[in-house]
């Protein structure tokens, strides 16, 4: 089995074109299951950020198969996403063996996000092998990776600041916001969605003193929303919103409604492309209201909206309605903090670590055979030599007219098994050492063939690069 991931994130992509790479992501890891025979397992994790696939091919060592699933990967990103295979081909990052491990358990543990040390993201990968199980794409291999990435996360969290309190975008977008707003204990607060950022943005909110937060989804589940974290459910019409929107300071939108648009009965793809939650027209409509309730004051407060969704639940031409503020993920990757480097050499150790424990365990099974023969072999030795000492004191006893008793044979079978084990323990990681580095070689030599024949593929044939 060879690891393959191909990612996508805010690092290497402008938002707008991870926007258009991920927005049929839902599907793939059932496609590629489904179409490709040497793909075993896959698991997608689609974020406000990122967009990575992580598969686990059953490589013959010519690298033909992962040449072939990379290749296929991208046609079924392309299908889905309305972008060319040569977009899709050429936004990825491919990593294989063991820089996978490596790039998971970093993106798990908050590195490689917008706000470095976030700690939605470790829920995000959790979610991410769960819709995987649900859809019956995941492998033993991929179990093992992602258990690990989620303990790895905890670990970071546990053993660096990174994980402190308040580092996530929710948290830096409200900040941004507060420059703004009244004092958060008299501020009014609407959530559009109800995922674990909605959840996310109900406790920042708490956490600043905001008790008036109402929810609105689209999809019906404001009600249960509402239920489970003691906030008030706004009905699920367009006119509910904007009724919801003339007396809010703060709307905090993160369904991504918009990117999932196209599975909804009755809406077609070229719909789904068009279809904000929030519009410009409703949000004018709200501030007109607002402005005729306004008796006093000249005009109403500012409205401050944080458009946390990847695939843009708010209409870009909201910032342009009078008094309003609107702060999308391209404000925030902006406005991110910097990191102390000191704690981010010390999680980036612990991810390395994490790494190699995580490749010695499963590459280590190429091993066990070797291991378990060592094993068997010390067993026919402690077999000979408690015959041969028996043998001997059975010997030295008889010309006085004993044998030797059971105690004395135990004896004997203990101090020989001790000694041929203690032997025995140099053997086994002389062993494991050498049964390890032919896995690593053989993987290597995957990769290298994968490779190479990428880039003879793409030289021969550059429109499917």
């Amino acid at each position: 089995m060879v690891l393959l991931s191909l990612t996508a994130s805010h690092r290497e992509l402008d938002l707008d074109a991870l926007e258009r790479l991920s927005s049929g992501s839902h599907s793939v890891g059932r496609e590629v299951v489904g179409s490709c025979r040497p793909v075993q397992g896959a698991v997608v994790i689609s974020t406000c950020n990122r967009f990575e696939l992580y598969l686990d091919v059953d490589a013959p060592l010519d690298g033909d198969a992962v040449r072939h699933a990379t290749h296929h990967v991208a046609d079924l990103v392309a299908a889905s996403s309305g972008v060319t295979t040569d977009t899709a081909a050429g936004s990825f990052t491919v990593r294989t063996g063991s820089e996978v491990a490596q790039h998971l358990f970093g993106v798990a543990a908050g590195l490689d996000s917008m706000v470095v040390g976030e700690r939605e993201i470790a829920g995000q990968v959790k979610r991410a092998l769960v819709s995987a199980r649900d859809d019956e794409t995941t492998s033993k291999t991929l179990e093992l990776l992602f258990q690990t990435a989620s303990r790895t996360s905890k670990r970071v969290g546990h053993h660096t600041t990174l994980g402190g309190v308040g580092r996530s975008l929710v948290a830096l977008g409200l900040d941004l916001a507060g420059e703004t707003l009244p004092p958060y204990p008299g501020t009014r607060a609407v959530i559009i969605g109800t995922g674990a950022y909605a959840g996310a943005s109900v406790a920042a909110l708490r956490a600043r003193g905001c008790h008036d937060v109402r929810v609105y989804s689209r999809s019906g589940r404001a009600a249960d929303f509402a239920a489970s974290h003691d906030v008030e459910a706004v009905a699920t019409d367009l006119e509910a919103l904007v009724e919801a929107l003339e007396d809010a300071d703060v709307v905090v939108s993160c369904s991504g409604a918009r990117g999932r648009a196209r599975d909804l009965p009755g809406v077609d793809a070229p719909e789904a492309s068009l279809a904000y939650v929030l519009d410009a027209a409703a949000v004018a409509r709200a501030r007109e209201r607002a402005a005729a309730r306004a008796e006093e004051a000249p005009e109403p407060p500012a409205l401050v909206i944080l458009d946390l969704a990847l695939h843009r639940d708010v209409d870009p031409r909201v910032a342009d309605v009078e008094g309003v503020l609107l702060y999308d993920l391209s404000t925030l990757k902006a406005n991110a903090p910097a990191t102390d480097h000191a704690e981010l050499d010390r999680a980036r150790d612990l991810v390395a670590d994490a790494a190699v424990r995580f490749e010695e365990t499963r590459l280590g099974r190429a091993a066990d055979a070797a291991v378990v023969e060592l094993f068997d072999e010390a067993e026919r030795q402690v077999e000979h030599e408690v015959a041969v000492e028996s043998a001997r004191l059975v010997e030295e006893l008889a010309p006085f007219g004993q044998s030797p008793t059971e105690a004395d044979l135990e004896g004997i079978a203990r101090t020989v098994r001790r000694r041929v084990h203690t032997e025995l323990h140099g053997r086994i990681v002389a062993v494991r050492a050498t049964a390890l580095a032919d896995a690593r070689a053989a993987e290597a030599a995957v990769v290298a063939g994968a490779e190479q024949t990428l880039r003879a593929s793409r030289a021969t044939h550059p429109s499917r690069a």
